[in-house]
């Protein structure tokens, strides 16, 4: 008895792997095989196809582009600077853009309906707006940094409590790369002070302390000696160093103060030269020299 009720329930169990068996046997060849074949060869073509179309486009475009700002850097008024940030931002408008179709065509070729998608973004975008405002302000205040030529890439400038040189500008944060080495990325929505250093000449002033008894005329034909012989030597200076004389630099003490305008991003290197040449040339003279103030221009 035992015996019939297992071999009842293996033959059941048996027809039961047949039939499902025997399923999916028909499914597998009701597919049509062919046609998904022809459809995969034919969407892989596609894609080929757009991604060579992509790299030949950017290579082309980039090009271009490289070429256009050769050509404008050849004028001579114009800013190498200025030209430097405008080509930053026009090849990543460009490659956002072409990036753009690239990412639509290959979403069309595998089927994908990219105007739901689109649509779909439009309401959660809305929906985001709110939240979105921090990201607005960036790109319109970053538009007018550019529009009003404030910053240039190779600039130096104080944002606010950044201070550096901007090595990258565009519609969303301003990159600044400090004097230590600090890379700072500065959401433009956040830039309210813009102090550049690099548009107009910059000024070295040096004080020198002096004793109140000092030979003031020996300590002028000095300096001037000084003057006349590295003036020459340094192009970058756009006026010869002004000798103010004597001045009050405040607790009794006095000193003799010479100013120098260099062409930006100099001045510091003149300021040093300068001042250990001129403390050399007096201190050789036998002028005796109290502990000295320089004064670094802000």
């Amino acid at each position: 008895m035992e015996n019939q009720l297992d071999s009842s329930v293996t033959t059941e169990v048996v027809n039961s792997v047949a039939e499902q068996t025997s399923f999916f046997m028909k499914f597998w060849h009701d597919i049509n095989w062919n046609s998904i074949l022809a459809t995969g060869i034919a969407k892989t073509i596609q894609i080929i196809f757009f991604l060579i179309v992509f790299l030949i486009l950017k290579k082309i475009g980039n090009l271009f582009i490289n070429k256009t700002f050769q050509n404008y850097r050849k004028k001579k008024d114009i800013s190498l600077n200025r030209l430097a940030t405008l080509d930053r931002l026009t090849h990543n408008l460009f490659n956002s853009v072409i990036g753009f179709f690239l990412a639509y065509a290959l979403l069309s070729a595998v089927g994908i309906p990219v105007g739901t998608l689109l649509a779909g973004a439009g309401v959660i975008g809305l929906a985001l707006s709110l939240g979105a405002q921090g990201f607005v302000s960036d790109i319109v205040n970053g538009f007018f940094i550019l529009l009003e030529k404030q910053v240039d890439v190779g600039d130096v400038v104080t944002l606010d409590e950044v201070s550096g040189t901007v090595v990258d500008v565009n519609l969303k944060t301003t990159t600044v790369k400090s004097f230590d080495g600090t890379l700072n990325f500065v959401p433009n929505r956040y830039i309210t002070i813009v102090s550049n250093k690099s548009r107009e000449d910059m000024r070295a002033q040096i004080d020198i302390r002096l004793l109140p008894d000092v030979d003031i005329a020996k300590v002028n034909t000095i300096i001037d000696q000084v003057n006349q012989r590295l003036v020459p030597l340094h192009p970058e200076i756009t006026q010869e160093p002004n000798n103010l004389g004597l001045i009050d630099i405040g607790n009794g003490h006095l000193a003799i103060r010479i100013i120098i305008f260099t062409l930006n991003g100099s001045q510091f290197t003149i300021q040093n030269i300068f001042f250990q040449e001129y403390v050399t040339a007096l201190t050789e003279q036998g002028i005796e020299i109290p502990s000295t103030i320089l004064n670094y221009p802000s």
